[in-house]
């Protein structure tokens, strides 16, 4: 390996560019205070975000002045939980009256995609997923955009379509997956105004914030904009569109390069690379107590460090993971206390970012702008570069997160690991073939429910036994895209098995799930922060893609061996030969 020093980055790895330290948000209710503090800490609900989406009934100034008052009758200033409860009564609502009912207007009930399913037990399910729009949907009141300071959510013009459950508002990477499916399900004006949300976010924060409160707002989440808007034009074919929305797109590009980027010295090349890096050193509001007592005995300097990794472990979308560990000695070991997300490399972040600025010269050159489109071809190159000299080891025949504080790649199975095949950042055509084999000795593909997050069973929800919608999909849409008659019958077996999980516990619990266990027999996953959640919009989005690709194949007979794979691999020489 190349003897590579890291310029951006001090010896500390601390924050190093340019941001000054920030909160969360402004807010000294939804994301600093004593009354976040004292709330919070005296754990009145079950899950910490409760309390940060409940609206304020009176102006925060009245609020703030309030708790003064109140916390000054007691010793050290420590209000009693029964005060704290009267308090909360009075001054603030219960979550949800932010929303008000809102049926999508494009739902109809025989999009085209149906009639391509042929096992009938699948059309009646893509049937009901296809009805389960109408009740994710939501609208936020125009009371949020007329009185902001009385909530956490943030205003969006347009309606939205959640994830489910406990995530009540908009989130960001999930919405590429939920707009697939919309747009499966010929809801293109439903599709068009969360584009368009996004849009107006990053035109007010300059980013696109990892959901819809205001204690997201300075962190992101992977940046799939360009991805929706590509869906979104390859269905239309809205050129209009496109030159309204590609300077948001732009803007986002430059932020994630200007504030996420490392630079990385070979004795070669200086190579410019992403990483999850939010500069907010605060417990996150919505896990606040969580994050509070992991600190627990740490340092002052050493709790900031963790906040900030934790907050750059929710920008991944990944929280939390036993990939973000690096323990005393470097290594990707360790538990949740020995997060450092800000000191990785991440291979997915890394495929997203080439696969955007590949859209973003497409786009560009699409509306006539060839200067602009050579441009992002050139940092196109320039990152491929530094992918294959960084995260790909052509040994193991993948490609790894790169750890800045010992130099070395993380060798760990993670899906992620295929993100750059899917993402086709890569210039030799024998690396994907080399990839297809990786996955094939993994032991990513002996489980009969799906492709694990990990093979390590640490207790965080994206690890081992859980395996997550939107990694199934990139998997199995990198392995379709390749000219292998082998890759493309693995992608069909993986999809034929997801497929079969999701339905056989939508069966048993008439329910759809943000995660599955890749154990039993269709079941949904565990772990980390908080319960397993319904709804659910990416899964439901993910399921009808796969649905609509490969409806004339799948079925709801019999149980895909978990051989299946093997047996293919046996195969291979054979098909090899013939195309």
């Amino acid at each position: 390996m190349h003897c590579l020093i890291v310029t951006i980055i001090s010896s500390t790895l601390l924050f190093s560019f340019g941001d000054a330290l920030l909160a969360p948000c402004d807010s000294q209710i939804y994301c600093t205070g004593e009354v976040l503090r004292q709330v919070q800490m005296a754990k009145l609900f079950d899950d910490d975000k409760y309390f940060v989406d409940m609206k304020l009934t009176t102006a925060p100034e009245v609020v703030l002045e309030a708790f003064a008052n109140l916390s000054s009758e007691f010793p050290d200033k420590a209000v009693p939980s029964s005060e704290i409860k009267t308090f909360l009564q009075t001054y603030f609502e219960e979550p949800g009256n932010e929303f008000e009912q809102w049926t999508p207007s494009d739902w109809h009930s025989k999009p085209k995609f149906l009639s391509k399913v042929s096992d009938s037990k699948y059309r009646s399910w893509a049937e009901e997923l296809h009805s389960l729009w109408k009740s994710l949907g939501r609208k936020i009141r125009d009371d949020v955009r007329d009185h902001p300071e009385l909530y956490s959510q943030i205003y969006t013009p347009h309606p939205v379509v959640v994830p489910g459950g406990r995530f009540r508002e908009l989130y960001y990477w999930d919405s590429y997956w939920v707009i697939n499916g919309l747009l499966l399900s010929e809801m293109t004006e439903t599709a068009r105004g969360m584009i368009l949300n996004f849009a107006y976010l990053v035109e007010r924060y300059g980013i696109v914030p990892n959901g819809g409160r205001v204690y997201y707002e300075r962190r992101s989440q992977p940046p799939f904009l360009p991805l929706m808007v590509e869906s979104f034009y390859e269905a239309t074919g809205d050129k209009d569109f496109l030159r309204q929305v590609l300077p948001a797109l732009e803007r986002e590009y430059s932020f994630w390069m200007q504030n996420r980027s490392v630079n990385v010295v070979t004795s070669e090349l200086t190579h410019i690379l992403n990483r999850y890096n939010v500069p907010v050193d605060h417990p996150r509001p919505e896990s606040y107590s969580d994050d509070v007592e992991l600190a627990e005995g740490l340092p002052t300097e050493a709790q900031k460090q963790l906040w900030m990794d934790l907050t750059s472990g929710a920008e991944s979308g990944w929280d939390f993971s036993s990939r973000w560990f690096i323990d005393d000695t470097g290594r990707n070991n360790g538990s949740l206390r020995d997060t450092q997300t800000s000191a990785i490399l991440p291979a997915d972040l890394n495929a997203i970012m080439c696969r955007n600025e590949r859209l973003l010269a497409s786009f560009h050159r699409s509306l006539g702008n060839e200067e602009k489109a050579l441009e992002y071809e050139k940092a196109l190159s320039a990152r491929i570069k530094a992918v294959e000299s960084l995260l790909w080891d052509a040994e193991k025949g993948a490609w790894f997160d790169y750890n800045l504080v010992n130099k070395t790649r993380h060798h760990s199975f993670y899906p992620s690991n295929l993100a750059p095949l899917w993402a086709q950042c890569y210039s030799k055509p024998e690396m994907s073939d080399q990839a297809v084999h990786y996955l094939q000795d993994s032991g990513g593909l002996d489980y009969p429910n799906g492709i694990p997050t990990s093979l390590s069973d640490s207790g965080q929800q994206w690890d081992m036994p859980n395996a997550w919608p939107p990694l199934q999909h990139i998997i199995i849409e990198g392995l379709s895209g390749l000219h292998s008659a082998h890759a493309q019958e693995l992608a069909f077996s993986l999809a034929q098995r997801w497929i079969q999980t999701n339905w056989r516990a939508f069966i048993k619990y008439e329910a759809m799930f943000e995660k599955y266990d890749v154990n039993g027999d269709g079941k949904p996953g565990g772990g980390g922060e908080y319960e397993v959640q319904l709804g659910f919009g990416w899964t439901n989005g993910v399921a009808l893609q796969l649905l609509d690709q490969y409806g004339d194949r799948l079925s709801s007979g019999g149980r895909v061996p978990v051989c299946s794979c093997a047996l293919i691999g046996l195969v291979y020489p054979v098909l090899k030969s013939l195309f």
